[in-house]
């Protein structure tokens, strides 16, 4: 077995390795990043909706098990950049009540073990490193920031604008969203939409083209492909990580490093934790596992002609904190990237396709999401070899509730068809909760700076260390704990 003493070794580089990565580059240290799977090529089929929708030529070759023991292919991506090579790059603030306990219609969403005060910093500098488009001023629910976006919101389409104010005039609150797009380099590269569409440098703000690149610009840093992670190993005293065993082209090799930074993704970082025997003296490590609940909505006018190209850009959050009559929270509503015709076939394949055409050229699409609330028993296990996710809905009230206001809301703002349907488990977008900070030893896996209470070398800053979903995107705060957690990494070096 071949081996190395790096000072620091980060497992996985999508948002929360990658941040991590570019936040401690600078230290000087002798930096690891092993990645399981390669960077997407210059000519892989980026633009191709049916490649991507419908043969799902991105996907992870695995699979997990449901509660029930059946094997289903998980909406998993293992590539340079992580899952964000093919997201929506929303790039939003949890809002500052969310960092507060909750009450939900159906539960309590806990208080996080510091306010939103202490990452606020964290989100500056994050939207700085990942060049948000947005504008604080538009949504009634944006928390206080140091100043404004670095740059200016992405721009309405024609059609998207005239839906914009379709809406308000039906008593809606559109916002533009917080966006990691720049949208001029990403048309030149083809006239498509950038969410669900993996990037190739060319325009889309993620982990590889921001966090990454930025690590990777220091020499101190090195990026391993190819490298998967298949166990960390605890010294004698069972407290500090000495070993990171990865297994590349058929060799098994192993890093000693001084620090250990866990960011493979909530349910493979959860797993890999579960299969190695550390940090669960809590026997919370894979508990709590959160997934969005999230409906994909069409909203059909006849009348109205959709020829936008990317659309994603406007949220509504008038009943983010309340159903608008005083009663609980239901969720954020934001744009989808466009839903062209191979889109919609690719989901409803008995759909024919002159039928998907008029469908697409006269509908807008949009996203529903409510905050899933932490419940232990919502868990990643292993069985056998097999990850086996038991995810137990919750929040669901709630989520309907959101579903009936915005659909209520659009067909006042003249949308007289809209139809919706729930995201199933297969998808686990926004997964997160796995591995959560908090104030207690005893009742979560890391404390508040995202260092493992078991082990002092051991971090874990991918969305498994989230203590609530919230019901915005995650990859923001991913990003901005994982810059916190560099300081404190940083000073450790230093110490």
């Amino acid at each position: 077995m071949s081996s190395s003493s790096p000072d620091i070794v980060i497992i996985g580089s999508g948002m929360g390795g990658a941040t991590l990565a570019a936040g401690l580059a600078p230290t000087g240290a002798r930096i690891v990043i092993l990645e399981r799977g390669q960077q997407i090529p210059d000519d892989a089929p980026a633009r191709d909706p049916n490649r991507i929708f419908r043969n799902s030529a991105f996907l992870a070759d695995e699979t997990w098990l449901d509660e029930t023991g059946a094997r289903f292919a998980p909406g998993n991506y293992y590539q340079v950049g992580g899952n964000t090579k093919l997201y929506g790059a929303v790039l939003i603030r949890y809002r500052e009540r969310d960092f507060d306990e909750l009450q939900h219609a159906e539960g309590v969403s806990p208080a996080w073990p510091f306010s939103y005060d202490e990452l606020a910093p964290w989100y500056d500098a994050a939207e700085r490193l990942y060049q948000v488009r947005g504008d604080t001023s538009s949504d009634p629910t944006e928390p206080p920031h140091a100043g404004a976006y670095p740059f200016a919101p992405v721009p309405d389409e024609p059609a998207i604008a005239h839906v914009r104010a379709r809406l308000e005039k039906a008593g809606a609150h559109p916002f533009s969203l917080p966006l990691g797009v720049d949208i001029e380099r990403w048309l030149a590269h083809g006239k498509t939409g950038w969410d669900g569409y993996p990037d190739t440098r060319c325009g889309k703000m993620d982990a590889e083209t921001c966090g990454l690149a930025k690590a990777l610009s220091h020499d101190n840093v090195e990026l391993v492909t190819g490298a998967r992670v298949t166990g960390l190993k605890a010294g004698p005293d069972g407290r500090r990580i000495t070993d990171v065993v990865y297994e590349k082209d058929g060799e098994t090799r192993r890093l000693t490093p001084r620090v250990v930074a866990l960011c493979a993704g909530a349910v493979q970082s959860a797993a890999l934790l579960l299969a190695s025997g550390l940090a669960n003296t809590s026997d919370q490590v894979g508990r709590c596992f959160m997934n969005h609940n999230a409906s994909a909505l069409i909203a059909f006018d006849p009348r109205f002609r959709n020829d936008s190209v990317y659309q994603k850009t406007f949220g509504i959050n008038d009943w983010y904190f309340d159903d608008g009559a005083g009663g609980p929270p239901l969720g954020n509503i934001q744009l989808l990237g466009r839903v062209v015709p191979d889109i919609l076939r690719a989901n409803v394949p008995s759909l024919p396709m002159p039928l998907a055409r008029y469908v697409s050229g006269h509908a807008v699409d949009l996203y529903a999401i409510s905050e899933d609330l932490p419940d232990p028993e919502s868990r990643v296990v292993l069985s056998g070899g097999d990850i086996q996710l038991v995810w137990r809905r919750s929040n669901m009230v709630a989520h309907h509730g959101l579903v009936s206001k915005i659909k209520e809301t659009l067909r006042a703002a003249g949308f007289p068809v809209v139809l919706s349907r729930l995201f199933d488990g297969r998808v686990p977008s926004h997964q997160c909760g796995t591995v959560r900070i908090g104030a207690d030893p005893a009742a979560s896996v890391l404390d508040p700076q995202c260092r493992s209470w078991d082990h002092p070398n051991l971090f874990v800053t991918d969305a498994g260390a989230l203590p609530t979903s919230a019901a915005v995107n995650p990859a923001l705060t991913v990003a901005a704990m994982s810059l916190r957690a560099a300081d404190t990494i940083r000073k450790d070096l230093a110490a």
